[in-house]
């Protein structure tokens, strides 16, 4: 495919990263306050309000990997090809925000709950997998696809600012006890998103089809309108294979653990903090939110960040985040223990810090991916950012359902009552460790394997060079000793079996 020429502009990048105010900022308030919210105002226990959102989270991850392949092969129909195989989805997903006012309705029974949070969470992956693979459709340059992950990650900063800020404050002025807070943070939030998608897919395009990929289009198209049951079955089959296939990828593997750890470790943070303040400190729910609205110092943060990637490479930036969050952990731990005088000030300031390290630990993963499909290219001689995106949701959220769900047996094993002002300290104790010892088991082994995780930006030029010299008919026995150790080091195969054609590739499975 042909990459356009239009210039990776700041303002480019900033319109494209808009869409992350959805993405971080939706994610957060559900992340910190849904089950908050469904204990306390909606009467659902800590299991069945967790187990909403897993259920939910589990089916659209299911959903994640199907809207994957769709996206990669969108241009067979005419709406794909007139809009964009990735950008049609920003367009329709616009209007389709609103579906987020439903999850903030009271009165309604379980499955009310269950069915408009699963509504919701599907429009997400709508949105967000085509929306991820631009990027990479949009440039190969290492620096300009860092641009614009950078200013993605700035404009997910200010989302998770607001989604811990507005509630707070709404929080304060209806009272602590009023449920019609959360619905107008609802109805502002989804007016927000809706603008921010529309205003991305307006900035951003995709790669153009070379008149042979137009070609195989074509053809392809023809052979799919022919197909019989039996082989849409056999192509539903190879469609997971392909999902499989992505594993194969050294890079991948470890780039998915280290992002589903440390993303984990995140949901079972903001899944508890609240809970910790108000019952373990005493703090009010408001104060809590005003806290975590600290996150707008991860904006500045993203920025340095986005330098540093550059400079020093994803690995180092994971270890600092890492560092200073297990501090913070335990520092919170410390409060609990020896309830200062100032424990509001104290609160605030590890709060900071904490928010310095996950605003790192936001940038990092998603800087990495565009560089991905890179690697895979090498190997299947193909370009298949949908897939690995689908893939990265669908682990992704089936991770954070876990983890929700697994926060609200805990918290129900150990005590907690939904609707009680005060908790016995069996409930408080079980919040305490859960925030602190839960989140930091996470991260020490997000940590361990981030010691060898080898993609760079010199890494990655390396790679990028080689594929090109392939593909001008470059012979693979001239390759020279560094290219091959790095090719092999980043895809974990041998050089001797990438970037082999369909014929070699399907001999060798056969055989």
């Amino acid at each position: 495919m042909r990459y356009q020429t239009k210039k990776i502009t700041v303002s480019r990048s900033i319109g494209y990263g808009l869409t992350d105010i959805m993405g971080g900022g939706a994610f957060t308030i559900i992340s910190a306050w849904l089950l908050f919210y469904y204990t306390t105002f909606v009467g659902l226990s800590p299991v069945e309000g967790a187990s909403i959102i897993a259920i939910a989270r589990i089916v659209d991850a299911v959903a994640s990997l199907a809207i994957g392949s769709i996206t990669d092969n969108f241009f067979q129909f005419k709406v794909g090809r007139k809009f964009g195989r990735r950008r049609f989805f920003l367009l329709i997903g616009s209007p389709l925000m609103f579906t987020y006012i439903l999850l903030w309705v009271t009165g309604m029974n379980y499955w009310y709950y269950l069915l408009s949070y699963l509504l919701f969470e599907i429009v997400m992956a709508l949105v967000l997998i085509p929306w991820e693979t631009l990027p990479s459709e949009m440039t190969k340059d290492y620096n300009d696809r860092t641009k614009l992950s950078t200013a993605r990650m700035f404009m997910s900063g200010i989302g998770v600012f607001l989604a811990t800020f507005v509630p707070g404050r709404l929080i304060a002025f209806f009272g602590e006890d009023s449920a019609y807070a959360y619905f107008i943070n609802a109805v502002f939030f989804a007016i927000l998103f809706a603008i921010c998608i529309i205003i991305s897919y307006k900035v951003t395009w995709e790669k153009k089809l070379t008149p042979e990929e137009e070609r195989d289009l074509l053809a392809k198209m023809q052979v799919t309108k022919k197909k019989s049951i039996p082989e849409y079955y056999a192509t539903f089959i190879n469609v997971l294979k392909d999902y499989v296939s992505t594993l194969k990828i050294k890079s991948f593997r470890k780039h998915l653990l280290i992002y589903l750890l440390s993303f984990t470790a995140k949901d079972v943070f903001n899944a508890v903090f609240i809970y910790f303040c108000v019952f373990a400190l005493s703090i009010s729910s408001s104060l809590a939110g005003d806290m975590l609205s600290l996150s707008i110092i991860g904006i500045p943060i993203t920025l340095l960040a986005g330098y540093l990637m550059i400079k020093v490479g994803p690995s180092h930036l994971y270890k600092i985040a890492y560092g200073i969050m297990i501090v913070c952990l335990l520092a919170f731990y410390g409060i609990y223990v020896t309830r200062p005088e100032s424990i509001i000030i104290y609160m605030f300031a590890i709060s900071a810090l904490y928010q310095i390290g996950r605003a790192i630990l936001d940038f990092t993963p998603w800087n990495v991916f565009p560089f991905i499909p890179d690697i895979d290219e090498i190997v299947t001689r193909q370009r298949r950012e949908g897939l690995f995106a689908a893939v990265m949701t669908f682990a992704r959220k089936s991770t954070v359902a876990l983890a929700t769900f697994v926060v609200g047996i805990v918290l129900q094993w150990g005590g907690f009552v939904s609707g009680e002002t005060t908790q016995s300290s069996q409930a408080i104790q079980t919040i305490v460790f859960t925030l602190v010892f839960g989140s930091s088991i996470l991260l020490f082994a997000a940590l361990f394997v981030v010691f060898s995780f080898k993609l760079n930006k010199k890494n990655h030029q390396i790679l990028v060079n080689e594929i090109t010299r392939l593909k001008g008919n470059g012979m693979k026995k001239n390759v020279d000793p560094r290219t091959k150790e790095v090719v092999e080091e980043l895809t974990g195969i041998k050089y001797e079996d990438v970037w082999k054609d369909s014929i070699e590739r399907e001999s060798k499975s056969v055989s």
